[in-house]
């Protein structure tokens, strides 16, 4: 039998009841000439509608979780990755929290994958984001990696953990979670 897909919320009960989000890419590649998606994300992409019900369950996480509402955030996300962390500002702009609130975010391409750009940019007009660093990988000749956004800014980063900003990263666990330790 299948393992379960497990799909961080994209978005906070508070500010859409009754409705879960999730953020997904279908997996597609090719293996021995043959053309392969993955099972849950492309079954969600190719087969379902805009307003489709399908069946879940949820499955709690008590380690991640947002601090009080005064506690700084940096939030350190890839691709999909970002998914909650639009929860998280969804969560903090119902609450009217003040701890400020700082984005990393890398994809390969600005024009196609900047997933919830719109959204991230109202809530830093609103305050509600402080700041947003973007990454995208293929968009020139060198590469730049959320990690290489981090570096960059590692002296401002590096105040925000002082100040007791906690931290959280998403994405590829394999990757991304070394390269940005």
């Amino acid at each position: 039998p299948l393992q379960p897909r497990l799909y961080s919320l994209a978005s906070s009960l508070a500010a859409a009841p009754g409705e879960a989000h999730i953020t997904l890419a279908p997996v597609r590649y090719t293996l021995h000439g043959e053309a392969r998606s993955g099972v849950a994300s492309a079954q969600l992409v190719d087969r379902a509608t805009t307003d489709a019900t399908v069946p879940v369950y949820v499955q709690r996480n008590p380690h991640f979780r947002l601090p009080a509402d005064n506690v700084p955030i940096v939030m350190i996300g890839a691709g999909t990755g970002v998914a909650p962390y639009r929860a998280f500002l969804q969560e903090r702009e119902v609450r009217r929290a003040k701890g400020a609130s700082w984005l990393f975010f890398g994809e390969r391409n600005f024009r196609t994958d900047f997933l919830y750009q719109s959204e991230w940019q109202a809530f830093l007009k609103d305050g509600v984001l402080s700041r947003m660093d973007v990454a995208f990988s293929r968009d020139r000749a060198g590469r730049v990696l959320v990690q290489d956004r981090m570096r960059e800014q590692a002296a401002d980063l590096f105040g925000w953990l002082e100040g007791g900003a906690h931290v959280y990263v998403c994405g590829d666990a394999a990757h991304l979670a070394p390269d940005v330790n």
